[in-house]
C-alpha cells in the first residue's frame, strides 16, 4: 500500500505556507487600500504595472509569459491601464504589429507611493515581532525565493478539455429533410 501524497510533512508544510501567503497578501492589499483616494487597482493590474516599470518596452506576449497569464487577459489589463492613464503603448519598430509597453509618470508615482506604504505597513508589523522571529523570517527568505523559482520552473499543465458528447437526436416523425 502506498502512502497518500497529501499526508506527507512536505505537503502539509506547503499547504500551511500557501494558506498563510494568500492570507497575508489579501490583508496587505486590504490595509493598503484603506484611505486611498485614487481608483483602486486590482492585483493583476498592479503586477503588470510593476513588471513594465521594471522592464520598460516589454511586449504584451512577454508580459503574459512572465505573469503566467493568457495573452488576451494581459491585453485586457493593458487596455484598462491605458484608459486609466497609467500605461502607454508604442509601436514596436522591429515589428509594427506588436506593441511595446511603458508606464506613465503617474504610474511611477503611484507605484512608488504604494511601495512606500507597503514597506511601512509590513515593516511596522515585522518590527513588532520578537528578535528571534525576525531572525527566523530573515533566514527563511532564501527558501521563499527558492519556492518562487521552483514554481516558475514547473511546466504549465492544463487539463485536457473534452467536448461533451452530443445527445442523439430523437427520430423525427413525418418528412425527412434532404
Amino acid at each position: 500500500m502506498t502512502a497518500d501524497v497529501t499526508d506527507t510533512p512536505d505537503t502539509a508544510l506547503g499547504d500551511e505556507f500557501s494558506t498563510l501567503l494568500v492570507g497575508i497578501q489579501r490583508l496587505v492589499r486590504r490595509r493598503l487600500r484603506e484611505g486611498l483616494t485614487e481608483p483602486r487597482l486590482r492585483g493583476a493590474q498592479v503586477e503588470l504595472l510593476r513588471l513594465v516599470a521594471d522592464s520598460p518596452g516589454l511586449r504584451v506576449s512577454d508580459a503574459a509569459a512572465e505573469l503566467c497569464l493568457a495573452g488576451n487577459s494581459v491585453s485586457t489589463l493593458v487596455n484598462q491601464l491605458v484608459a486609466l492613464g497609467l500605461l502607454r503603448r508604442e509601436v514596436d519598430p522591429a515589428d509594427r504589429r506588436a506593441a511595446l509597453l511603458h508606464v506613465t509618470d503617474e504610474a511611477v508615482e503611484r507605484l512608488a507611493a504604494w511601495r512606500a506604504r507597503r514597506s511601512a505597513l509590513v515593516g511596522e508589523v515585522v518590527a513588532g515581532l520578537s528578535a528571534e522571529e525576525r531572525t527566523a523570517l530573515d533566514a527563511a527568505l532564501p527558501a521563499l525565493r527558492g519556492v518562487a523559482v521552483g514554481l516558475r520552473a514547473r511546466p504549465e499543465t492544463r487539463p485536457e478539455t473534452t467536448k461533451p458528447e452530443k445527445p442523439e437526436k430523437p427520430a423525427t416523425k413525418g418528412r425527412v429533410r434532404r
